[in-house]
């Protein structure tokens, strides 16, 4: 459990309000309560909170806004707003679960890179720290894992790519591996091209930071196989089609899709599912050298396809496509990617709602049930199968972009689908993996997004 949670103990109650119940809750209240709330022109705008206090000046109880309830996270803005100690839900939210998610999340902070002086730091270890009783009826172990796993995506998104190379991803891998007694394998630098991952070779040579295939398998052999597999782009340059300097600058978060998959993979093994898990990452840094990949040239591929190269800053699906063909290879009951793949997919549905492809209807209606009851939005886009005719070359199988500006997520998601030929249910989700602005329990920085509708319909079909 985490540290922000208690199972019980005295603690200040707070009382969620919404703004249309803020009258109701005015004339129940006691006739100081509510003309403190008048004078202090609380309105319970979402996340907006007020100390009530008592006859001795010490806070009785707190009041925080819910506004109209739209968001489901608003409970992410309460530990900020909150003076060190304990605190209770009086009366709890319907939607406890979601609040006692939402507080847990707003307390993740970066500050890896933060300096402080030893005296500090030994003082903010023993510092009062914000903690909420665990609401009757929460599932208080499984919030804190799913708080965990985002927790952990967010530090790989965070962290810079000086310390966040292919080699760094094998080391968060490593970590899961010796936690949960997983078989951790690695392929990297020309052993690639020896055991044929020829796209994911050629993407990453060009960088002093060895490519490599990062494979860990958890879970009984015998059980349903679920496979996750994860765009790990440590750093994008854009490669010889060099980004501008200011489309780059984010391009720490181009292996958001890797961190996603193992974050999910650690939520899945600390659950117990009795699943076949394997998780596939694609751990490269797209640079630029005298050995780099070039705008025409024709790559092998582990699926036996050639791919002409149309645009170098569109390296993200050429790794998937070799981890994909690998993960296809088993026939898993449940195949999914994650990656940070297109700008197209942000022009359609901008960055809070990332867009998922998959040919099985099934696997759709239960994706989109998961993440409504996980308040995780996701959307279905088409795999619009007249657009495949655009990724035609002249000279190799296939072309991996298009010529055109349109529908560039769909044509990605189409190349992907040319890897998958055996799997019936994949899946795959075009991510962004950022906060540009901070939201309730969301601030600026890494996202972990999709990954909890994924764990919810884990959990139900598995659990």
């Amino acid at each position: 459990m985490l540290d922000v949670f208690i199972e019980t103990g005295p603690a200040t109650p707070v009382t969620p309000l919404a703004a249309d119940a803020l009258d109701r809750w005015l004339e129940s209240a006691s006739a100081t309560h509510a003309a403190w709330a008048r004078v202090q022109g609380f309105k319970a705008k979402a996340g907006d909170t007020l100390a009530l206090p008592n006859a001795d000046g010490e806070v009785e109880r707190v009041l925080f806004g819910l506004g109209d309830q739209s968001d489901p996270f608003v409970y992410g803005g309460l530990a900020a707003k909150l003076q060190p100690g304990d605190y209770t839900f009086d009366p709890a939210p319907d939607n406890a679960d979601v609040a006692s998610l939402g507080f847990a999340l707003g307390t993740y902070a970066f500050d890896r890179y933060k300096t402080k002086s030893a005296k500090t730091e030994d003082a903010a270890a023993d510092a009062p720290k914000v903690r909420l009783v665990v609401p009757h009826g929460v599932d208080c172990q499984d919030v804190s894992r799913i708080a965990r796993g985002i927790f952990l995506g967010r530090d790989l998104i965070n962290t810079p790519a000086s310390d966040m190379g292919p080699a760094d991803l094998e080391a968060a891998a490593e970590k899961l591996h010796h936690r949960f007694d997983a078989r951790l394998s690695i392929t990297k630098g020309d052993d690639l091209l020896r055991d044929n991952y020829p796209m994911v070779h050629a993407v990453g040579r060009a960088s002093d930071r060895d490519p490599r295939l990062i494979d860990l398998t958890w879970g009984r052999a015998e059980a349903p196989k679920i496979t996750l597999v994860g765009k790990g782009v440590c750093f994008d340059t854009g490669g010889l089609n060099l980004k501008p300097g200011n489309f780059m600058a984010l391009m720490k978060k181009d292996m958001g899709g890797a961190a996603a998959a193992l974050a999910l993979g650690q939520m899945i093994m600390e659950r117990g599912l009795d699943v076949r898990l394997r998780i596939l990452v694609a751990a490269v840094e797209n640079s630029v050298s005298g050995d780099a990949f070039r705008p025409g040239d024709v790559l092998n591929s582990r699926k036996g396809l050639t791919v002409e190269i149309g645009n170098t800053d569109a390296e993200g699906r050429l790794v998937l496509g070799d981890a994909l063909a690998e993960a296809d290879t088993e026939t898993p009951e449940l195949l999914v990617d994650f990656a940070t793949l297109t700008g197209a997919a942000r022009v359609a549905l901008g960055p809070e709602l990332p867009p998922f492809f998959t040919k099985d209807d099934t696997l759709a209606a239960d994706i989109e049930a998961a993440a409504e009851a996980a308040h995780d939005p996701l959307w279905r886009l088409p795999l619009w199968a007249p657009y495949d005719s655009w990724l035609d070359s002249k000279i190799a199988d296939v072309n991996h972009i298009s010529d055109g500006p349109f529908a560039g997520c769909i044509t990605a998601a189409l190349f992907l689908n040319r890897f998958v030929t055996e799997t019936t249910s994949y899946v795959h989700f075009d991510i962004y993996g950022w906060n540009a602005k901070p939201r309730p329990g969301r601030p600026v920085g890494g996202d972990i997004q999709a990954v909890r509708a994924l764990y919810h319909l884990m959990c139900t079909r598995y659990g």
